[in-house]
C-alpha cells in the first residue's frame, strides 16, 4: 500500500577529447595504453543511455490464470520492490473476500502498484485506486493519483473518507514515514466500516499497533527481489483462518 515510494541518479559524464585514456599507467607501458576515439566514446555513451531508458520503462509480464499482469521495472532509487506472485495473489484474494462483505466495495492501494495490477486482473469488478509517487503509473489513467508521503493529505477531496478497504506499503522503514502514511490512511478510510492492511518491516510492529491499532498476521509477504529485512502483514481486523490468523504472541 505501498506506498509507498526520487529522481534517477545520473551517471557522471566523461570528458570528451580527441582520445580518452581508459586506464592510467606510467612508464614504459605507455605505448600499450588502450585508447577510445571520441566517436567510439560517444557511441558507447549513446548505447548506455538507450539501455538505461529501456530499463526504466520496461514491463515484466506475469501469467495469472492465462492472463498477463504487466509490471514496470522496479526503480530502487524510489525504494521500489515488487511483491512476488504468491504475495500479490494472497493479498488480492483477501481484498476479494473483504469486498464480499461490503455493499459498496472500493479499495485504494497506497504505494503498492503490484497489488493494484493483480486486483485489476483477479477482481476487476472491485473499483481500485492507486496512490504513487512514480509517474510511470499515470498509464492507469483516472485510477492513478500522484502521492508524496511527505504531504500526507495533499490529495483530492473526492478521495477523503471514501474507501472501506485501504492497503498501504510505506516506501521506507522509518518512524517518520509510517507516521505520515498513517495520516493518509485516516484521510482515506471510510468511517465506521473500513479494513486496513499494512505491509511493512517487522521492526514496525509496535509502531503499527500504536498508530493504527494493527495486529500482525501469520502470513509473511515476500518480494521478487530478496530483501534483508523481515516483512510482515498487519491488519486492523482479525482475519480468522485467512492470512495465517493474528499472531497474538508478538
Amino acid at each position: 500500500m505501498t506506498s509507498t515510494d526520487g529522481n534517477l541518479v545520473k551517471e557522471p559524464e566523461a570528458s570528451v577529447n580527441d582520445t580518452v585514456v581508459v586506464n592510467s599507467v606510467s612508464g614504459d607501458e605507455e605505448d600499450d595504453i588502450p585508447m577510445l576515439s571520441s566517436h567510439t566514446l560517444e557511441a558507447l555513451k549513446e548505447f548506455l543511455a538507450e539501455q538505461n531508458q529501456a530499463a526504466a520503462g520496461a514491463e515484466e509480464a506475469v501469467d495469472v490464470d492465462g492472463e498477463e499482469v504487466s509490471l514496470v521495472t522496479e526503480n530502487w532509487n524510489l525504494s521500489q520492490f515488487w511483491y512476488n506472485r504468491q504475495t500479490a495473489e494472497t493479498i488480492a484474494a483477501e481484498v476479494a473476500a473483504l469486498s464480499e462483505t461490503l455493499i459498496s466495495p472500493r479499495v485504494i492501494c497506497i504505494a503498492c502498484p503490484t497489488l493494484y495490477a493483480y486486483l485489476k486482473k483477479i477482481v476487476p469488478g472491485v473499483p481500485a485506486q492507486l496512490l504513487e509517487f512514480d509517474k510511470r503509473f499515470e498509464q492507469y489513467g483516472d485510477d492513478f493519483t500522484f502521492y508524496d508521503y511527505n504531504q500526507p493529505e495533499d490529495l483530492p477531496l473526492s478521495l477523503k473518507h471514501s474507501f472501506p478497504i485501504v492497503v498501504a506499503d510505506p516506501p521506507y522503514l522509518s518512524k517518520e514515514c509510517l507516521e505520515k502514511i498513517a495520516e493518509t490512511v485516516k484521510f482515506l478510510s471510510k468511517p465506521g466500516e473500513s479494513y486496513l492492511l499494512l505491509l511493512t518491516g517487522e521492526v514496525q510492529t509496535l509502531l503499527a499497533a500504536e498508530l493504527l491499532g494493527l495486529g500482525p498476521c501469520g502470513f509473511r509477504p515476500e518480494h521478487s527481489s530478496k530483501l534483508g529485512n523481515e516483512f510482515r502483514l498487519f491488519t486492523s481486523y482479525d482475519p480468522g483462518v485467512r492470512l495465517g490468523g493474528w499472531q497474538h504472541d508478538i
